[in-house]
């Protein structure tokens, strides 16, 4: 290219700039420095106080607390599509107060009712409402088809963009597997799983890249099919660090009461670990302001014997443990082989009765779903919420069945970078 330039291209682009600089400055600033915001749009089952979709939403309108002060979030929530809306609904409140449409479908809150795609990202919150149980009791959440209406979208406009979608992708292993394939198909960032992850942990540790860890265990609590994920999240981010990373599993044993507890007593590894995680807890149970015993193994077996969980085998030789006790609270533990070192934390994750604008463990969820956004990349790897839910779904059947569950189709493997991804501040 001739890197002189004519007289004429110099008056004519010395015009242009004359006419910029006549300008108000904020005016100048505005049409040139300033690229346009990102928009997003929101498909949510329901919309009420402690909802997914509420905190959701709240932040995304009005922002939320970031490494100490208020944060207004980069991109704009400009749409929403609500599929039920309860006795006290909050989303048309939320909606005119704000003056954001909630569309009558997928389709045109995706498409601002153009019949193209006209925003920059979508989050899918598929989480509460009245949906059906099937008989294993799981909530059939439709966030397959809201997933797979997004994409019918992106196939139509020729185009795509960033989704988000909140906890386990399916009740359907073979329905997880797709959306992930669609992903990749489609080449938009899709992230999705637990806020668990990207808390706040206590103490903050994350595991140095590499480590040659032989097992993890997280102690939490919750229900079947809805806190599990939170849980099995919780573990997955550790012990995808590990030596060689992520290889998959083979096999899920999901397990009640004494039988769980008989199972867990097996291997001495496994109740150290449990006793480390549980000292983490700010929740444990007590009788005159102290724990009722020292905190061990015997002493959880004897508090929590209706507990339950999930045993899984890794195909490279290394185990998760999943402890679902009443403690209220998310605890990692996991083992250094080499050194012989039990690591462990607490991931932050209180009860929603807090409120919507404390429930501060949402907030790192939200800036990163904002980063995909703006990056056109999702921060961390999609195939952990693929093993997770798969782990999820094989362990649910394991208990329906009363029986180990074989896996061999969770060959899921990747690795990760020597990058975290949780809040310090």
């Amino acid at each position: 290219m001739n890197a002189s330039v004519s007289r004429r291209q110099f008056i004519a682009t010395a015009g242009t700039v004359a006419g910029m600089t006549s300008l108000a400055p904020s005016a100048w600033a505005s049409k040139v420095l300033k690229p346009a915001r990102k928009r997003i749009a929101l498909i949510a089952t329901e919309v009420r106080l402690h909802s997914h979709a509420q905190h959701f939403i709240d932040r995304f309108l009005v922002g939320y607390g970031w490494e100490g002060r208020w944060r207004r979030p980069e991109v704009d929530l400009i749409s929403l599509y609500v599929d039920q809306f309860p006795d006290k609904d909050l989303a048309r409140s939320t909606a005119a107060r704000h003056g954001v449409p909630i569309h009558g479908t997928i389709a045109d809150a995706l498409t601002l009712g153009t019949g193209r795609l006209a925003v920059d990202g979508v989050v899918i919150i598929g989480e509460h409402g009245r949906y059906p149980k099937n008989e294993k009791g799981q909530t059939l959440y439709p966030r397959f088809r809201f997933f797979k209406e997004v994409v019918r979208v992106f196939e139509a406009s020729g185009r795509s963009v960033p989704v988000f979608n909140d906890k386990h992708l399916s009740t359907d292993w073979r329905e997880c597997v797709e959306m992930v394939e669609d992903s990749r198909r489609l080449r938009f960032p899709f992230q999705a799983g637990s806020s668990l992850p990207v808390t706040k942990r206590m103490p903050a540790i994350d595991l140095p890249l590499g480590t040659p860890l032989s097992e993890s265990l997280c102690a939490a609590y919750g229900g079947l099919d809805s806190y599990d994920i939170h849980g099995l999240e919780t573990a997955q981010c550790m012990s995808e660090r590990r030596k060689g990373g992520e290889v998959g599993i083979r096999r899920v044993n999901g397990l009640r009461g004494g039988a769980f507890w008989d199972e867990l007593g097996k291997s001495d590894t496994t109740r150290r670990l449990l006793e480390a995680a549980l000292v983490r807890s700010h929740n444990l149970p007590v009788r005159d302001g102290y724990p009722s015993a020292p905190v061990d193994f015997q002493w959880a077996r004897e508090v929590f014997p209706e507990a339950w969980g999930y045993f899984i085998d890794h195909r490279d030789g290394f185990r998760t443990t999943l402890a679902m006790l009443a403690i209220r609270d998310f605890n990692y533990a996991g083992l250094d082989a080499r050194t012989g070192r039990i690591l462990s934390c607490q991931m932050y994750l209180p009860m929603p009765t807090h409120g919507s604008s404390t429930a501060d463990f949402f907030n790192p969820q939200i800036r990163h779903i904002e980063r995909m956004v703006m990056e056109n990349r999702q921060p961390y790897p999609l195939e952990r919420t693929l093993l997770t839910s798969g782990m999820t779904l094989a362990g649910v059947e394991s208990l329906h069945r009363g029986r180990p569950v074989e896996t061999p189709e969770m060959d899921v493997r990747y690795r990760v970078k020597d990058e975290s991804f949780f809040w310090k501040d």
